[in-house]
This record gives C-alpha cells, sequence and structure tokens, in this order.
C-alpha cells in the first residue's frame, strides 16, 4: 500500500486511518522486503524534539509510516488545512495488529518480538498477548540494559537475538527518541518485515500502567490521566511541552504562508 505523506510541523506525515495502517503492517509482516519497515508514531513530545533536532526529523521523515500520535496535532492538522484523517498512537496499533492477526488467522502465526521495558514486564506482557491473541507467537523479549545504545557489542548481541528468534514483528519501547535512532541504525541486522516503535506500549500490555478512560482519550486528555498517575516522570516533559506548543503553532503559520503564499 503507498500512503499519501502530508507536511506538518516538517514531519510528512502518513494520512492513514489505524484500520488502514494495521492492515499495511500485516501485509508487509507477510512479505519479506529488500529492507525491513519502521514504523513512528510522532506525538507532540516528539514533535517538540525533532523541531530542535534535524538528524532526529530525518529519522521520523524516511520512516514507511508515520503516525500521529495526539489530539494536538490532529487538531494542527485541520487548523492547517493538512487534513490528517485520525489519531493512531502506538498503545492502540499494536492491540489493533494483533486483534486483526487474530480474526484472520490461518494457521499461520505472527511471530512478535518484544524489546525494552524493565526485566520482567516483556515477559508478563508476553503471556498476557498469547492469551488474548492465541495466533501470536511472542518468540523473544528483552530488557536492554541503561546506556546499551552506545554500546556496540551489546547492540550486536540484540540485533543477533532478535535474528534468532525469526521475528516478522519488532514492537520496540525504548522510549523516544531512542527507539527511532536505534531502529534506524540497527533494524537492517534484525531479519524482522516490520519494526514499531511503540513507547509505553510493552507496559501497558503488561498492566504496568494503565491507559487513560477512553472518555479522556477522545477529548485529547490523556496527557492529564498519565501526569496524575506518574508525575514524577510526566508532569515537566508535559508543561514543557505544552510551553513549547505555541511557538510550534507560530513557526508553522509562517512555513504554511511561504508554502501557500496568498493569491491576490
Amino acid at each position: 500500500m503507498t500512503t499519501i505523506r502530508k507536511n506538518l510541523f516538517e514531519i510528512e506525515f502518513s494520512a492513514v486511518t489505524q484500520k488502514e495502517a494495521v492492515q499495511t503492517i500485516l501485509q508487509w509482516a507477510d512479505n519479506l522486503q529488500s529492507s525491513p519497515r519502521r514504523v513512528v508514531t510522532p506525538n507532540v513530545n516528539l514533535t517538540v524534539l525533532q523541531s530542535r533536532n534535524p538528524e532526529f526529523r530525518r529519522v521520523l521523515n524516511e520512516s514507511d509510516l508515520c503516525l500521529v500520535d495526539g489530539k494536538p496535532i490532529l487538531w494542527a492538522s485541520r487548523l492547517f488545512k493538512v487534513h490528517l484523517p485520525e489519531v493512531v498512537t502506538g498503545s492502540d496499533l499494536v492491540p489493533a495488529v494483533f486483534a486483526a492477526h487474530q480474526v484472520r488467522a490461518n494457521g499461520k502465526p505472527l511471530r512478535v518480538f518484544l524489546l525494552g521495558a524493565a526485566d520482567g514486564v516483556a515477559e508478563h506482557a508476553a503471556k498476557k498477548i498469547i492469551a488474548q491473541y492465541p495466533s501470536v507467537q511472542v518468540c523473544g523479549v528483552y530488557s536492554p540494559p541503561f546506556g546499551f545504545e552506545r554500546d556496540a557489542a551489546e547492540c550486536e548481541k540484540i540485533c543477533e537475538r532478535i535474528c534468532s528468534a525469526q521475528a516478522s514483528i519488532l514492537v520496540i519501547g525504548l522510549g523516544a527518541p531512542k527507539q527511532e535512532f536505534w531502529a534506524a541504525a540497527h533494524l537492517g541486522k534484525t531479519g524482522v518485515n516490520v519494526a514499531i516503535c511503540a513507547g509505553a506500549t510493552i507496559d501497558f500490555l503488561a498492566g504496568e500502567k494503565l491507559r487513560a478512560p477512553v472518555w479522556m482519550r477522545r477529548y485529547g486528555l490523556e496527557w492529564l490521566f498519565r501526569t496524575l498517575t506518574e508525575p514524577k516522570r510526566l508532569a515537566k516533559r508535559y508543561v514543557e511541552d505544552g510551553l513549547a506548543l505555541p511557538g510550534l503553532l507560530w513557526s508553522e503559520y509562517q512555513r504554511q504562508k511561504k508554502v501557500r503564499p496568498r493569491i491576490s
């Protein structure tokens, strides 16, 4: 499936719905490509990060699917008439992929490797995934040590571990921008067909962290729920992102004026 990309905040977002993203990922998982596909889900935090880091922006824009993770980004797309279809969070996308495969499974398991989260969390997530989605086979899990991304030997071992597991899909939960940079640099050595950079998704699947109620997600308040449940880790980040957002909007307004000059 060829997806239309739309530029917002200098990010080339994929203009797809969650259903379309799921179908595309499962197609990729079933087919061998010359190189593995990368899926990223920029939220407000990642959008702020890439505005200050052109190399991170390049990594996002070279992904195969770049999905909108967050209501503020979706609302901005409508404000600037870019019109991205809907929010597709990593935490919703991964279980949606599992559920869709479960429905259409024809005896062939979907082999998945979980990379990230704290010790023991991915194992717990694996048990829950297998119980809920019998057609999904979690063929490996690994929680890398702190600072592993700067250790070439450790990265090589991780790639070998994933390759030996013969996974089709790699779910990476290392936090941003570490997970996106790591995938861009090492994915070709893992033997997987698709990698999804999915943040805290492994924690959510394991039940270690709670998702916001559906009504809060619908109204763009998941950030508030997560701040209340993890204030020490997330409060400062959300405040900084909130303060940076007006500047991002102004910069995008100025950029859009140059891209779309007014016809007199």
